[in-house]
């Protein structure tokens, strides 16, 4: 990529977190009435969470809100426009995030101390579920993300490892149980991770819209509605939320099998190809390029196994 095209990228970058980088003035303002001021930080779900708090029934809100990059953007040159903006900040709320994440004082206790003593820190889930993408995983290495999408699939992965078996060698039942346990424990370790980190619940929210969403990590409009009315809800400022108008989080749509539909009952119509960006992908492209990309990282394959192989032996791999 050419500076000029660089300079252009980061430019727009700047315009459009325009309050973060200090190049627009913070909304409302401190006037008797203001509305209180709101910020999410986290990953890939934080903005749209910001929009869903943003956005009720009657059509307005109860609050102002920054947008703001999510934590696995931030740079170091952020830093400090990060810390000029949590003072300002009525309500924080935020994903949990271990101290000094890639290096850099982005951790929720880290941020925390950054914050007035009058403001407000809720903490959000992370929300993660494999129900309806059971062959769907994230593994993170030095390599970064496969091809195509950034989503590794156990079928491509156990045939780079050499594994036998396979869902291939289950009966249906046997299949559709190790489906519908895989759907259990994702719920449950959910459960888990809010209660650990003293989060709002969503678990119950996901646990009725299974199939709603596009990837494991990208939940579809009605569980990010629900939350973002848990979150004005926690602050004290309780409305009725709405549906933003638009569909959140939908960069990536996975393929969603019929076995899987059958198995957990799902009210959707099953899907052979990925929509990324817009654009149709064929299933069996994605499952190519990845197999040549863990033939060129095999450190890859080996992260993927230990940290999936017991879903892997549900699945019937071995």
């Amino acid at each position: 990529m050419s500076t000029q095209q660089s300079t252009g990228t980061d430019e727009g970058r700047r315009r459009h977190y325009g309050v973060f980088y200090g190049i627009d003035p913070l909304p409302g303002g401190d006037e008797p009435g203001a509305r209180p001021l709101l910020a999410v930080l986290g990953n890939c779900q934080a903005e749209s969470l910001r929009i869903t708090t943003t956005t009720t029934a009657d059509g307005t809100s109860p609050v102002d809100s920054v947008r703001v990059p999510p934590v696995h953007e931030l740079e170091a040159s952020d830093i400090p426009h990060l810390h000029r903006l949590l003072p300002h900040l009525d309500v924080l709320a935020a994903q949990p995030v271990r101290d000094d994440y890639r290096g850099l004082p982005l951790g929720t206790s880290q941020v925390r101390a950054h914050l007035r003593e009058d403001a407000r820190l809720v903490t959000l889930p992370v929300l993660r579920d494999p129900s309806a993408y059971p062959f769907q995983a994230l593994v993170r290495g030095a390599a970064g993300d496969p091809p195509v999408v950034p989503y590794h699939d156990l079928r491509t992965l156990a045939q780079a490892a050499g594994l036998t078996g396979g869902p291939q060698t289950l009966a249906a039942d046997e299949l559709a149980e190790a489906y519908r346990t895989i759907a259990r424990e994702g719920l449950a370790e959910l459960a888990r991770r809010q209660s650990v980190s003293s989060t709002l619940r969503a678990d119950d929210v996901v646990a009725e819209t299974l199939g709603e969403g596009w990837t494991i990590n990208h939940p579809g409009n009605t569980v990010l509605v629900a939350l973002g009315e848990r979150l004005r809800e926690a602050i004290g400022l309780p409305a009725p939320g709405a549906d933003p108008g638009r569909v959140l989080l939908r960069s990536v749509r996975t393929p969603l099998r019929e076995d899987v539909v059958e198995a957990l009952g799902l009210p959707h119509e099953p899907r052979a190809d990925w929509l990324v960006g817009g654009e149709v992908v064929a299933d069996d492209e994605v499952r190519e390029a990845q197999a040549r990309w863990y033939a060129e990282h095999p450190e890859m394959v080996s992260a993927g196994v230990e940290r999936h192989g017991e879903r892997m032996r549900l699945l019937g791999w071995r």
